[in-house]
This record gives structure tokens, sequence and C-alpha cells, in this order.
């Protein structure tokens, strides 16, 4: 069950309107790293998490503060759009005349002045953007990615304004990504001192059915000699391997011959009586 104040979780104004930058916040809004993405994905994480206690606790409550990052945002792209000019008559100066042709028309036409859960560009708010794998680790592993993108996102557009108000909005968001950062981080860590799970995911699969020659294998596919300077090269990997080297990649299968394929889907060769497929007939073992 899902209850709404009304007061916002931080409160932030901008000094004036500003269309332009309003456009850019949809995309910290409605964008693949958005707080759309991050609320939904650790709501349906929550809700789909078979271990009551903690870990599901953990994230609903953060799930759940993420909306109400998406309301402030919204909120503020509205504040921003207030009193915009509607046309370019209406801008008066080069400087809002800049602004009002860099607006998001949409904004005016399809929400009356408000935001909505698409990116900068205009592109939907996608459900393919969240991952609720069911495994906590994975899942955690990629939240803690999550709030680095959006943070990363987020202080760009801190430079992309001068506006006190935004920028104090700005500066509240990029916290609060520190902190979740920081709580995924730690969740993880927990996860292996409950013995719950560790690397590799899922810990679970029984190791006995990997390959032990490709399992340390580290494949120098590239001609960046550097590469092979790095300790995922030379080890200690993090479960305190050492991985081997294959300085030049090499086959380790044969040359696939491919059976003829069924004349009624009408590939190549297309006759089933052509020399061409019986050579090929020919060819398979």
């Amino acid at each position: 069950m899902f209850s709404h104040v009304h007061e916002l979780q931080f409160e932030a104004k901008p000094d004036g309107p500003d269309a332009a930058f309003a456009r850019r916040f949809q995309e910290v809004l409605g964008g693949k790293w958005g707080e759309m993405t991050v609320a939904m994905q650790y709501l349906y994480q929550g809700w789909n998490c078979r271990l009551p206690g903690k870990y599901k606790d953990l994230l609903l409550d953060i799930g759940t503060e993420e909306l109400a990052h998406v309301e402030m945002i919204t909120t503020m792209i509205a504040r921003l759009l207030d009193a915009a000019p509607l046309t370019e008559d209406e801008a008066k100066g080069d400087a809002l005349k800049a602004n009002w042709a860099s607006q998001n028309p949409q904004h005016y036409i399809e929400n009356g002045g408000g935001g909505y859960p698409r990116d900068s560009m205009g592109n939907p708010w996608q459900g393919a953007f969240i991952t609720a794998s069911g495994n906590l680790y994975a899942d955690f592993s990629l939240n803690a990615v999550a709030e680095m993108q959006g943070r990363l996102q987020v202080a760009r557009l801190f430079h992309m304004t001068d506006d006190p108000g935004v920028k104090q909005l700005i500066r509240f968001l990029v916290t609060r990504d520190h902190m979740h950062q920081m709580l995924w981080m730690t969740a993880l860590e927990e996860l292996k001192a409950d013995g719950l799970e560790d690397m590799p995911v899922p810990e679970a699969f029984s190791r006995d059915e990997e390959l032990d020659e490709f399992a340390r294998l580290y494949v120098h596919a590239s001609d960046g000699e550097q590469a092979l300077e790095g300790r995922w090269a030379q080890g200690p990997l993090v479960d305190g391997s050492s991985p081997s080297i294959e300085a030049t990649p090499r086959a380790h299968g044969d040359r696939p011959t491919p059976p003829p394929g069924d004349p009624r889907l009408y590939g190549t060769p297309h006759d089933a009586s052509s020399s061409l497929l019986q050579k090929a007939k020919d060819l398979l073992p």
C-alpha cells in the first residue's frame, strides 16, 4: 500500500523560467538512468524479492524515496516552464529568444506546461530500462551502477545552469545519489557476510560445471599491449587466483560447416536439385 503527502522531500525553487533547461532536466527524469528508472527498478526488485527481511525492506525504502525524487524533478520542470514565452514574439531579447528556440514544444503541446516520463530528446521512458533479476547480488551491483550514472548526469547538469534554486535541487540529488551508492555497495558486502551470495553470480551454480582451461584465461584480443600490465592480467583476481594469458587469440574449435537449408525458406542455394546443394550435402559427416 502506498500513501502520498503533498510536502516535498526537499524544497528548491528556480529564480525564473528556463524552458531550455527544463528540457535538459528531462534526461534525469525519464532517461535510461533517470529517476523513473531507479524508482521502478528498486520497487520491482523489492516486490519480487523472495527473501523477507532487511534486503527486501531496503529495496522498498530506496525505491519509494526515488518516487519522491521523480515528483521533485517533475515539479521543478513545471516551475521552469511557468511564465516561459510561448511564442517568439513574447521572447524579448536574444537570450530569451535562444531559450525559446531550445525548448521542448511537447512540454506545452502535450503536457500543458509540465514534465513527463521522457528523456531530453522526447523519447518515451521504457520499462525495458529496469532490471529485476531476482538475484540480489546482481541487482545490487546494477543499482550501484545506476546511482553512479545518475549522479554523473546530474553533476553535468549542475554546470549547465546559473539558477541558484535549480543548483540547490541538483546539490540535493547528487548528495542522495552518493548515499545510495554507499548503501548498495554496503549491501553487497553484507550479502557476502551473511553467506547469501558472492562472486561469481550466481554463486549457487556449481563451479564443477565450468571449464577449467577457460576459468582463469585472459584473452589478449586487442593490439593494446598495456592491457597486460593490469592486475586483471597479472593477478591476484578478486578471488585470490592468478590468470593465465593467451597472448594471441586462438581457435579452440573447428570451422563450422552449416547444413543445407530448407528449400522452402528460399535461402541460397534455393534449388534442392542443384549441384551446389548436393556438394554441401556431401560435406556433411
